[in-house]
């Protein structure tokens, strides 16, 4: 990529990521279509992005150059005059950024966050007025936490008082992406003395008619992501219209936020697939070119191995997302479980996978400029993807609020579980790759999912459908089996769920694990989906690695490694270990071919631009 050559464009249609107006991109196609307008990564890019790091310099080049593809036209949905018609290709473009640099992922993509409030509960004028300056390049930042207060939103002590016939913000949010940057920014603030669910609305504040009475405050230094503009600000005395800057109606500000937010988890899980993209790339390239005691490592069963389930565990946090980010089209009234439980697994497992290669990788893993054999400046990478990927658990609610936001549906999800109820449609167009996508519409957001979630609900029949293809093919028995063995579990799961009384804000430690084992039972229900209701339109398509959709292999994969989160000292049977050590084979190959022909670690076919 050489960032130069667009650091000075507006992006117009020509210039953008796009397809023409009567079709939809698939994730694979968008994805492709922005690394071959980046191009190849120039060996440059990664020296350039270590200084600019160590200097904690934000990413002024890399940005421009996204601008000037057009790529925030992608944040904007097509009803509003941008690019977003289904989220799963956004979020693969998003995903093909972060493998690149999270940095620059996130600088630019905390645009969509600081807009979407006005895409779920703005007004047309409004929206058209946010699109227009989103389309131009304009950075929107999101203002919700304080300093005193972090995630506890109620706490918020940021005020908007009626001051004539205008409102009046005062205060203090701190820690804030793109605070200093956004042109526009989105802040939540405290509209009644008394707070409560009700008494807190969102304003747009424009920096261009705040004048001084909008201060950005000093960088706040990171340990990952150190170019990144995060930092805070103080309004005192801004005036605005209170029905022209109102998100929503007067008193809907938290109601907002949380509808926001189930879209917000849901993409920030494609920050994390980014990451480990890179990271298993680096591992892979490692692996194949390290000697240790007189052989090749990969020939280490150990090693082998290793790479082997980091994989498994990327492609199941692949699988999890993106039946998620379809729901928000085709369930979106059960996002209001899965989106927590995405944020929570997604970057919580890439944290645990990212730690694994480290360890693989040695003390190469921690320097800058030696990556393999190679020592050359700025080519030792992995050492920034796993500092730069740690803040994305903190994004839009750390791992304790998405656990806490599961919690409080345990009776809720219990009391659904209970009822029998019919297939859903939704789920079935989500888990199918190759269906179309309905137009998404945030009215139909939930904060409460009262009808449970389908993939818990629909899991005992994709155990039966299982069954009866191992009775066809019995290279699917052991696949089978591990999914009727996830069913139990995930019964007798929601069985203690139902039995746990639930006291806010007193909850018990023990039913934050029940909560993150929840998490891991929904991702192989995903997988399980996935793989039933795809298997043989990727295969017959070409659309994914032919080794791994075969006889279920990644699903088995997957699956073991639910099994090793979900029930502690869970271990498989001796006949059940040989059958795994043929599947970890099998994609232990699958991921150094992909990485080796420049294509994503992926269920998909992904080619990377140096492949195009």
């Amino acid at each position: 990529m050489n960032p130069a050559d667009t650091a000075d464009t507006v992006a117009t249609p020509a210039d953008t990521v796009a397809t023409p107006a009567d079709t939809v991109a698939t994730p694979a196609a968008a994805a492709e279509e922005l690394e071959r307008r980046l191009g190849p990564a120039d060996p440059a890019d990664a020296r350039a992005r270590d200084l600019a790091d160590e200097r904690e310099e934000f990413p002024r080049a890399d940005v421009d150059a996204l601008d000037g593809i057009g790529l925030a036209r992608h944040y904007v949905p097509v009803e509003h005059g941008g690019l977003l018609r289904d989220f799963p290709a956004t979020a693969a473009m998003i995903r093909a950024v972060a493998g690149r640099d999270l940095t620059m992922a996130i600088a630019h993509g905390k645009t969509f966050l600081g807009a979407v409030s006005v895409w779920v509960a703005g007004g047309v004028e409004q929206a058209a007025r946010v699109a227009e300056l989103v389309s131009a390049g304009v950075p929107v930042s999101w203002g919700l936490t304080e300093r005193g207060h972090g995630s506890d939103l109620v706490a918020g002590e940021v005020t908007a008082y009626p001051d004539g016939d205008r409102v009046r913000l005062d205060g203090e949010k701190w820690l804030i992406n793109n605070a200093t940057r956004g042109g526009l920014v989105t802040v939540l603030a405290r509209s009644d003395p008394a707070g409560g669910p009700r008494g807190f609305d969102l304003y747009l504040v424009d920096r261009r008619t705040a004048g001084d009475a909008y201060r950005p405050l000093p960088k706040v230094r990171t340990l990952g992501i150190r170019g990144a503009d995060i930092s805070g600000f103080t309004l005192d005395g801004v005036l605005l219209d209170p029905e022209a800057d109102r998100v929503g109606a007067p008193g809907s500000g938290l109601e907002t936020v949380m509808r926001s937010l189930q879209l917000t988890r849901t993409l920030c899980a494609t920050l994390s697939l980014g990451a480990a993209d890179h990271g298993l790339a680096e591992a892979a390239h490692f692996a194949t070119g390290r000697r240790l005691y007189g052989r090749p490592l990969l020939d280490l069963p150990a090693a082998s191995r290793t790479l082997g389930e980091c994989y498994a565990d990327h492609l199941l946090h692949e699988a999890f997302a993106t039946l998620a980010t379809r729901a928000i089209h085709t369930l979106p009234g059960e996002l209001g479980v899965l989106a927590p439980a995405v944020k929570y697994l997604v970057p919580v497992g890439t944290e645990s996978l990212l730690a694994r290669l480290r360890r693989l990788l040695g003390a190469r893993a921690w320097l800058r400029d030696v990556r393999g054999t190679e020592v050359r400046a700025g080519v030792g990478v992995f050492q920034k993807i796993e500092r730069d990927h740690r803040i994305v658990s903190l994004f839009d609610g750390n791992t304790v609020v998405n656990l806490n936001s599961l919690v409080s549906q345990f009776p809720l999800l219990s009391r659904a579980h209970r009822r029998p109820r019919l297939p859903e449609a939704g789920l079935a167009q989500a888990a199918d790759l190759t269906a179309p996508l309905p137009p998404a519409d945030t009215s139909r957001l939930r904060l409460m999912p009262t009808r449970g979630a389908s993939l818990l609900h629909e899991l005992p029949d994709s155990a039966d459908r299982l069954a009866e293809l191992a009775t066809e093919q019995n290279e699917l028995a052991p696949v089978a089996a591990s999914t009727r063995l996830l069913a139990d579990r995930a019964r007798e799961l929601l069985g203690d769920i139902g039995e746990q009384p639930i006291v806010p804000p007193d909850v018990p430690a023990h039913a934050f694990d029940l909560a993150r084992r929840l998490t891991w039972a929904l991702a192989g229900a995903a997988a399980v989906r996935l793989w039933l209701d795809s298997h043989a339109h990727v295969s017959r398509g070409g659309l994914g690695p032919e080794p791994l959709w075969a006889d279920g292999c990644w699903l088995h994969a997957a699956l073991d490694r639910v099994h090793t989160r979900l029930v502690a000292g869970h271990r498989p049977t001796a006949e059940e270990e040989h059958a795994l050590e043929r599947t970890y084979a099998v994609l232990t190959g699958e991921l150094l071919r992909q990485t080796g022909d420049h294509r994503f670690p992926s269920l998909l076919h992904i080619r990377r631009a140096e492949a195009l």
